[in-house]
């Protein structure tokens, strides 16, 4: 049998002295009647964007769903297995939480591959490069609009198109239609640049992001 990584249990051991134990009222009260948060984020699943540490978030206040580019697919019922779309169900219908937040962030390696179309090449084209291909059509505008651009600007150009290309498949979704017609759920977009910690928000009349 393996065993589990050691640093793993240091840290859980931390955890569970230095916060879990000064907020044990809290996590009682979670396990008792449950989670409501308010605030659903669609984050990537890289390791340096973590929602609940840039939010400064406590157990029970944020409903977060990763996955690789922070990609929303368009509302569909052919298939199988749809995660995103069970996440979005329970939380919208279930939670009913007010806001839903697609969090990019600057280099994204899948939001590279999709770029480059090198995704298929390091996968053996299985998951990720059909993954990614929800990005083509955004992939094809960055590319024309930004012919004299360097690699790493039409790396950020897209990372932010992936964004609104995610937003707007969450408005094929029949439930979000209604509850965002009604006032009942807010759509964000928002962009994190690991180096300097900045979050810039997606103004989405002007299509343009600025800094908090």
């Amino acid at each position: 049998m393996s065993q589990f990584p050691e640093h793993l249990s240091e840290r859980y051991l931390r955890f569970k002295f230095r916060h879990f134990t000064p907020n044990m009222d809290r996590y009682e009260e979670l396990a008792t009647f449950g989670q409501s948060p308010d605030v659903m984020i669609v984050s990537c699943c890289d390791s340096r964007v973590d929602p609940e540490t840039i939010f400064s978030a406590m157990p029970g206040e944020l409903f977060v769903m990763r996955n690789v580019a922070n990609l929303v697919p368009p509302y569909e019922t052919d298939g199988k297995f749809h995660g995103v779309s069970a996440a979005l169900e329970f939380a919208l219908l279930n939670l009913r939480v007010k806001h839903v937040v697609v969090m990019g962030h600057a280099g994204c390696g899948g939001v590279k591959a999709a770029l480059e179309q090198t995704a298929a090449k390091q996968t053996d084209a299985l998951f990720i490069s059909k993954w990614m291909s929800m990005l083509e059509d955004a992939r094809l505008s960055v590319l024309a609009k930004h012919q004299g651009s360097t690699t790493a600007e039409r790396l950020k150009a897209l990372e932010m198109e992936g964004i609104k290309t995610s937003l707007k498949n969450l408005r094929t979704f029949p439930c979000i239609q209604s509850l965002e017609s009604k006032g009942r759920v807010t759509l964000h977009g928002a962009y994190f640049e690991i180096a300097t910690g900045t979050l810039a928000i997606l103004n989405q009349l002007t299509g343009n992001f600025y800094d908090l």
